[in-house]
This record gives structure tokens, C-alpha cells and sequence, in this order.
């Protein structure tokens, strides 16, 4: 593993982000959308901050954020690592990225996001990053939360 960056989803990148989606391991695919259906939505939505997460040059997986500078907590809505790219640590690294981010902008505080509960689901990847749950549910996935400190506190 290089340097983990997201990069804008260009004309450059489109087709591998896109074809990420068909390399997740079995059964994977019933707890995140494709990523061709998460770009349609970054495309008509204001808000959408999708990201490919790369190794280097090479998309590896991808994500999208809520970005509404005038809410304190920021949404992370979609995030997948490409099936060949788990267990390498990208998706920690990229979450370490977004956490980056997020404590950039205006009046953050906290970082939500959602998960599909069940086996093989991601929910003890975010509670192993420091999400907890915040007793919403949205539609049927669980919500959790993580505290943003500005960049200009320190710890």
C-alpha cells in the first residue's frame, strides 16, 4: 500500500470506479449500492462529494459524502473497498482520509454514517474506528456517529 488519496471520479478513472462494484466478495454487494448508481445520485444532487479512493494512481474503492457546510455533522453515505483490495488496510487509510476532510470544513463536528446489520456486514469495521451508535435508524440501516474535532483543537 502506496499513498492513499481521493481523487475526483474523472472521465479517466470512471470505468475502473465503476467496475469496483462486480469485484465485491460474495454476498457483499446487499450492504452497499453500485457505484454507478451512487454516481447517478452524486450527479443530481447538490450535496454529493463522491471520491474514488486510490492506491497511487489505482482506484481501489470509493465513497461519497454528504457535504452540507451548514450542518455540523457531515454523512459519510456510501463507502465500499474493491473485493481484490480488503484486508490491506485501504479502508481504514481512506477512512483516516475522509476524518482528514471532514475536520476541514466549516463547523464540523461529527462524521455519520449507516450500515445494513447482519453477517459479513460492516458495522464492526465502523465500531473498530471509533463510530458508535446514535439510536437513529435510516430506512432499515443502523446509525452510527463519530465525534469530529476541528482541526484547529488540538487533542
Amino acid at each position: 500500500m502506496t499513498q492513499i488519496n481521493l481523487r475526483p471520479v474523472t472521465e479517466a478513472n470512471f470505468r475502473q470506479v465503476q467496475l469496483l462494484s462486480g469485484t465485491l466478495k460474495d454476498g457483499q454487494d446487499r450492504f452497499v449500492a453500485s457505484n454507478i448508481f451512487s454516481l447517478a445520485e452524486a450527479y443530481v444532487s447538490e450535496s454529493a462529494w463522491p471520491r474514488a479512493i486510490c492506491d497511487g494512481d489505482t482506484p481501489v474503492g470509493f465513497l461519497m459524502l454528504q457535504d452540507e457546510p451548514e450542518k455540523p455533522e457531515y454523512f459519510l453515505w456510501r463507502f465500499m473497498i474493491g473485493g481484490e483490495f480488503q484486508g490491506r488496510g485501504y479502508g481504514r487509510a481512506a477512512i483516516e482520509r475522509l476524518v482528514e476532510h471532514v475536520r476541514q470544513r466549516p463547523g464540523a463536528t461529527q462524521l455519520l454514517t449507516s450500515c445494513v446489520q447482519g453477517e459479513g456486514g460492516p458495522e464492526g469495521f465502523y465500531r473498530s474506528l471509533g463510530f458508535v451508535p446514535n439510536g437513529q435508524m435510516y430506512d432499515e440501516e443502523l446509525g452510527l456517529v463519530m465525534e469530529i474535532s476541528p482541526a484547529t483543537q488540538t487533542k
